[in-house]
């Protein structure tokens, strides 16, 4: 039996293994199936302390790996957690290895789950170019925090009619010439306040019953353009817009949860009970699974640290 196993590889994972190896816990981290998290399909990341000159989102979480190897943590990659038996004080972790094609199992006295969120995207032709972490296309995000100030003085597009799509167009008005909010509807989902406030800004112009249809890009294969899809009649027309921002939500990957007991939220994100406790003991959540706010690399690098924490105090009282 080990003593810490760790679900995920982004900064919250990677993170969490940091400290745990540090205490000698010698803890087994589980990549899944996106190794690195969403931090992998972004391109240049500039609000991650310590790098003043920015860093690419592969390297940055390749030195995370390194770095958390150094001290000791056993990274199992391509190893995807298909679900978790509770045994006794103990947990039994199964998983599938997408690499070997097998099914394994192991026991553990601890776990840490970092699975992190997935950014809902439309799933048009030529969206993964985008979104592979090689820079062979940019100009399409899920974050406004993010990368809005790569987007200065040019027009973008939000995708979107909710809150979240709000929120980000008013905070890209901050450095957008013109935001457009792309909605399938014709009014918008947001609570009455938030609506009332962006319809009100002038660099904010609603898009009413439109999709989008597919994405232009030039020779350098940057975003000039999208297309608008009518949700009325299905007519399509062009928008020059040099960024596109999906908000039409995030999925937790709390799945393989199923049967465990382990409290979720209305929206399926880990329900903690304090820190980074769920209501089972033993078991500890951090980063964007448990988190539908803030859904940064450094808020969920900061649980990964707490979570490790409490997993080694937890173990340290186990141990008597």
């Amino acid at each position: 039996m080990s003593d810490l196993a760790i679900i995920g590889s982004g900064p919250a994972g990677y993170t969490a293994a940091i400290y745990a190896a540090r205490a000698n816990l010698a803890p087994i981290l589980f990549t899944g199936r996106q190794a690195g998290g969403q931090l992998t399909t972004t391109t240049e990341v500039e609000n991650f302390p310590g790098f003043p000159e920015g860093i690419m989102g592969p390297e940055l979480m390749a030195r995370f790996e390194q770095q958390a190897t150094r001290f000791g943590t056993a990274v199992k990659q391509g190893c995807e957690i298909t679900s978790i038996v509770k045994e006794g004080d103990a947990f039994r972790l199964n998983w599938s290895d997408l690499y070997q094609g097998t099914e394994e199992s192991d026991v553990f006295k601890a776990v840490i789950i970092a699975t992190g969120a997935s950014a809902r995207y439309l799933g048009l032709p030529g969206e993964a170019e985008f979104l592979d972490g090689t820079g062979k296309k940019s100009g399409l995000t899920a974050c406004a925090t993010c990368d809005g100030a790569f987007y200065k003085n040019v027009p973008v597009c939000v995708i979107g009619g909710g809150d979240t799509a709000c929120e980000e167009a008013q905070f890209l008005t901050r450095f957008a010439s013109q935001v457009f909010l792309i909605h399938r509807r014709d009014t918008l989902r947001a609570s009455k306040v938030m609506a009332a406030r962006v319809l009100a800004n002038p660099k904010i112009t609603p898009i009413w019953n439109s999709t989008l249809g597919g994405y232009q890009t030039d020779a350098k294969g940057k975003l000039v353009s999208v297309t608008l899809v009518s949700t009325v009649d299905r007519s399509e027309k062009p928008l020059e817009v040099k960024g596109a921002f999906m908000a039409i939500g995030h999925t937790p990957n709390t799945k393989f949860l199923a049967g465990t007991g382990v409290k979720l939220d209305a929206d399926g994100y880990i329900d903690v009970e304090h820190g980074c406790k769920t209501n089972i003991t033993g078991l500890f959540a951090a980063g964007d699974v448990r988190d539908h706010h803030y859904r940064q690399a450094i808020s969920a690098a900061g649980m990964g640290c707490m979570a490790a924490l409490e997993a080694e105090r937890y173990l340290a009282d186990l141990a008597g």
